[in-house]
């Protein structure tokens, strides 16, 4: 097996790969190339965390509790283990990690060593790729880059090393003692040293080996348009075509005016907390850098001509021995007056913007040093927490009891990565909770009174859901009759390799007029439901839809404002043209055998609102307008936005705010900034019954099951914390349009035989040694919210 490490370095090309490698991962194992998952989703972070040396903290150590090296250690064995068990599974000819901060941060022979090391037991044929520009590019880039993570010089730094003798030697001499409650990170505040890519090439071949650094030019126009996918099959030496992937517009780059306000106001900032009484988390500091934001021109690479010309011969000597760089795309941009800083605009102080801020520095200051001792208090074994600043540090005892605060459930099965990432939560801000929005989960207000009937104007589909089937049989009725009863008008579904009744059920609901069946047994290319939503595209029932929808038999909207009614949402958005449907996960509620009561009445518990990790909790679906604003719709939201509509399009949130910056052209889960639940939310039933889990993890595979992966999507999904009952107004008018639908005998019949397939699959899996122990490994795992995210933190991604 041959391993690929992309080291970057131009981190927006490298962002770009990265999103192209996930989006073909399911492909590229079908060619023998496995994209790891379990280093990081996408960016393989944690792979770089990994390797640094011990005493060099990074901001990503740093912000994700990876400082000591004890626990740097527990997440170098985690990443050894699981890169293990994914090539094991896959077994791929070519393993390909990536991540840019291997090539900007990694400066050591003994970190390249640690890297090489972890890799060894997996194959010793390892190559090293960059993606390289002309250097005064990408010194604008990385300049930008680590202004907004705080750096505090300007570009002077590096233009003043332009006569050393030996740059990379003289860059590192520039970097500051590490000191992360001040800010100090080597990687933000210290000069590029790998802008001199000559001594790159050698310091990885001296660990890698002769030959092993191969380095490519990016073609960006390429990138970013529907080709993106061949540059990585050059570079990565894939033999077969990997299709097309979907065009992005480059990201435009910040501003020169705003990083010249950023980096006077980092300054202010790094001498404030150089006096160690005060404590600003990075988000709150990102944060403030958002708030002081103004537009204009980038900075011009021209004006850094005098880089491009130090390193000119270094790069004609570098393009004939890497026949992946092309000299037309390294050629520096055109001589520009030399660089000064621009101006910061509006007579900007950064002092006064600092004493405008203050009151929430203190704030963030007295929360972190009451969370602080807290956790003191905790760990020695107190219940009354003393003042952080008067409290002994904890004692190796106290130590080892970090787990002290785990449940009895949780102590048994959490491996220790999980057990440290519970005991990072408890003072992080990705510790869950259910303090947000307005609504009182607990309250059950007066059950939603019958819709009106609606009319439809001439030629119009109204509002109409389009989704994808397989054996969802018990529970089709209910979801079809919830959501005619709040205000979906049509539904086009489609289906393949149905066993259940699942077919027949459709067609009779078509034959009553109710809904639109297709059989999508024929599909073609990687995915079944895309093939259909593609397919979708050309029936006259989503054509002529005023709001169309894509959700699952699993998902039901949940309308929480007005009457319950889609028009009452509508009502409160009246611009919008996307809304963002963020899941709300529902876990099983201890319920374990399958029935035929309503899903909406049997699972009522549920993730907190606050609950940023793990990743798949803040979900979206999206309900568009079909104004012809995107070309495609894909599983979460439609894609290919039309140039033509860039003004036009306006995203909300579940609470009705708009974020539309944040997703219009990409993304599929809302963030810490955009999330809400207060008119809409997307009520997820993943699981329904434990037996229900079962059948779902069994479908589409023989009586086999990867208990791993079992009790992974379990622990994922199974969120039984905290209870919202908002639903259930609906249950009255779901009843009466339930009933209407089920007094045609045809139906009913086919929905009895459908329940009675399910049950009887239960019992089949029931006696499978394998899917029982799965069944009761899943019963006996009882976890808190802080407990499950901790642990889903720690999983491998699911496959």
């Amino acid at each position: 097996m041959r391993i690929y490490i992309h080291i970057g370095l131009d981190a927006q090309a490298c962002e770009r790969m990265q999103r192209i490698l996930d989006a073909k991962r399911d492909q590229l194992v079908t060619k023998g190339v496995l994209y790891a998952r379990s280093p990081g989703a996408s960016n393989h972070t944690r792979l770089f965390m990994a390797v640094t040396d011990p005493g060099t903290v990074d901001c990503l150590r740093f912000n994700r509790g990876f400082i000591a090296p004890d626990k740097q250690q527990v997440l170098y064995d985690d990443v050894a283990r699981g890169l293990a068990a994914e090539v094991a599974r896959v077994q791929p000819e070519t393993l390909i990690l990536s991540a840019h901060q291997l090539g900007v941060s990694l400066a050591s022979a003994s970190e390249l060593q640690r890297l090489r090391g972890l890799l060894l037991p997996l194959s010793d044929d390892i190559r090293i790729v960059a993606h390289v520009d002309d250097p005064a590019r990408l010194l604008t880039r990385r300049y930008a880059a680590q202004v907004l993570e705080g750096r505090s010089r300007d570009l002077s730094l590096e233009l003043g090393l332009h006569d050393a003798p030996d740059w990379w030697d003289a860059a590192l001499a520039t970097r500051p003692e590490i000191d992360p409650a001040a800010g100090q990170f080597h990687e933000v505040q210290g000069a590029c040293c790998w802008l001199d890519l000559a001594r790159l090439v050698r310091e990885w071949d001296a660990v890698f080996g002769a030959g092993a650094t191969q380095l490519h030019s990016v073609d960006r126009d390429t990138l970013w348009s529907e080709a993106g996918p061949e540059v990585l099959r050059q570079c990565f030496d894939i033999a077969d075509s990997i299709g097309k992937a979907e065009a992005k517009a480059p990201p435009r780059d910040p501003s020169a005016a705003w990083l010249t306000r950023c980096r006077l106001f980092n300054d202010t900032v790094l001498r404030l907390l150089g006096r160690s009484d005060q404590i600003l988390p990075r988000p709150l500091w990102h944060k403030f850098l958002g708030e002081i934001k103004v537009g204009g021109d980038p900075i011009d690479p021209g004006a850094l001509s005098a880089l491009s010309r130090r390193f000119a011969d270094d790069l004609a000597a570098l393009a004939t021995a890497h026949p992946g760089l092309d000299p037309a795309q390294m050629a520096p941009a055109a001589p520009a007056p030399d660089w000064t800083e621009t101006d910061p605009t509006r007579g900007f102080r950064a002092t006064q913007y600092l004493l405008a801020f203050r009151w929430r520095i203190k704030q963030a200051t007295k929360e972190a040093l009451a969370d602080k001792a807290a956790d003191l208090a905790r760990l020695n074994g107190s219940t009354t927490p003393a003042r952080a600043e008067e409290t002994a540090p904890p004692t190796p005892a106290a130590m080892d009891a970090l787990d002290a605060g785990l449940s009895p459930s949780a102590q048994k099965v959490m491996p220790p990565l999980a057990k440290q990432n519970f005991a990072k939560l408890q003072r992080s801000i990705f510790a869950p909770h259910n303090r947000l929005g307005r609504v009182n989960e607990e309250e059950l207000a007066a059950a939603y009174t019958p819709m009106p009937p609606r009319t439809l104007p001439s030629g119009s589909s109204g509002n109409v859901i389009v989704g994808c089937m397989k054996n969802e049989a018990p529970y089709i009725v209910e979801w079809v009759a919830f959501h005619r009863a709040i205000g979906v008008d049509d539904f086009l579904i489609y289906t393949n390799g149905c066993e259940d009744g699942t077919s027949e059920i459709l067609d009779r609901l078509q034959e009553m007029g109710v809904l639109q069946h297709r059989n999508n047994d024929n599909w073609k290319g990687n995915s079944p439901q895309q093939y259909a939503l593609n397919q979708a595209l050309k029936e006259p029932v989503i054509k002529n839809a005023d709001w169309i929808i894509h959700i699952d038999v699993d998902e039901f909207m949940n309308v929480r404002c007005g009457n319950g009614t889609l028009d009452d949402f509508f009502e409160r958005v009246p611009d919008a043209t996307n809304v963002a449907m963020t899941w709300r996960l529902f876990g099983h509620n201890g319920v374990t055998t399958l029935s035929d009561d309503f899903v909406i009445d049997q699972f009522d518990t549920c993730a907190p609102k606050y609950c940023p990790k793990p990743h798949t909790v803040w979900g979206f679906k999206t309900m568009f307008r079909n104004i012809g604003a995107y070309e495609k719709i894909s599983c979460h939201r439609p894609n290919k936005l039309d140039a033509a509509f860039e003004d036009k399009v306006r995203w909300v949130n579940g609470s009705g705010l708009d974020m539309t910056s944040e997703v219009k052209t990409n993304g599929w889960r809302n963030s810490k900034k955009s999330i809400g639940y207060d008119l809409l939310q997307l009520n997820h039933y993943a699981l329904r019954s434990a037996e229900s889990f079962l059948i779902k993890r069994q479908r589409g595979r023989a009586l086999h099951v990867d208990r791993s992966i079992g009790i992974n999507y379990w622990i994922r999904m199974d969120w039984s914390d905290f209870k919202d009952i908002t639903i259930k107004r609906n249950s009255p008018r779901l009843r009466t349009e339930y009933d209407r639908l089920m007094a045609n005998p045809e139906l009913a019949k086919w929905h009895r035989s459908g329940l009675d397939w399910h049950r009887a699959k239960a019992d089949e899996l029931h006696a499978n040694p394998e899917f029982e122990d799965l069944y009761q490994q899943a019963l006996g795992l009882r976890l808190t919210e802080t407990e499950r995210v901790a642990y889903a933190l720690a999983l491998d991604m699911e496959s």
